[in-house]
């Protein structure tokens, strides 16, 4: 394991030691959880921005996709625990 320091504002550190003391961590504990949580939180994000952009080279490509109302009514009828059948995509091209 290595050690980085990290420079902080008197205000930033302060409430980074108050919200630590509030979770019940230590101020060095707290940080390593923030920072792990927002490497997590930038992982997820750039996780799901390349795949929308390959979904959206797909329909780009293919020219299928999914009507919105379609897709909506199906997930409302499997939140009411209904067993519906996906939307098929359509050609969105005209």
């Amino acid at each position: 394991m290595t050690t980085t320091s990290l420079k902080l504002s008197d205000e930033l550190k302060q409430r980074a030691a108050r919200a630590a003391e509030s979770a019940g961590l230590s101020p060095h504990a707290f940080m390593v959880q923030a920072i792990e949580q927002a490497a997590t939180n930038a992982e997820r994000r750039a996780s799901f921005t390349a795949v929308a952009h390959a979904a959206r080279e797909d329909a780009l490509a293919t020219g299928q996709g999914h009507d919105a109302k379609a897709v909506h009514e199906w997930i409302k009828a499997r939140a009411s625990g209904n067993k519906t059948a996906k939307p098929r995509a359509v050609d969105w091209r005209g």
